[in-house]
């Protein structure tokens, strides 16, 4: 492991932002705040929604849900059929 690290002594330059990337930052900027304000919206009126369902005493299913679905299962081939 070395002692010592070696400092590099560089300027930093900052390129001017030209009026095209200025108006392209501009309008990526109000597009990014459009898209959350939508994004927030449809969450506050998500949460409404269940609220209100809340309130209404609706169950979430109303019959039990079954992990199997109905009807006669198929027949499935045996492990040694592939072999």
């Amino acid at each position: 492991m070395p002692e010592r690290i070696q400092e590099h002594e560089e300027t930093l330059e900052i390129e001017q932002l030209t009026k095209r990337g200025f108006v392209w930052q501009f309008i990526h900027g109000i597009a990014v705040t459009l898209g959350l304000s939508l994004l927030w919206s449809l969450e506050a009126v998500r949460n409404v929604f269940f609220r209100v369902l809340d309130r209404m005493n609706v169950r979430a299913r109303p019959r039990r849900a079954s992990a199997f679905p109905p009807g006669r299962p198929r027949k499935r081939a045996t492990v040694d059929a592939y072999r």
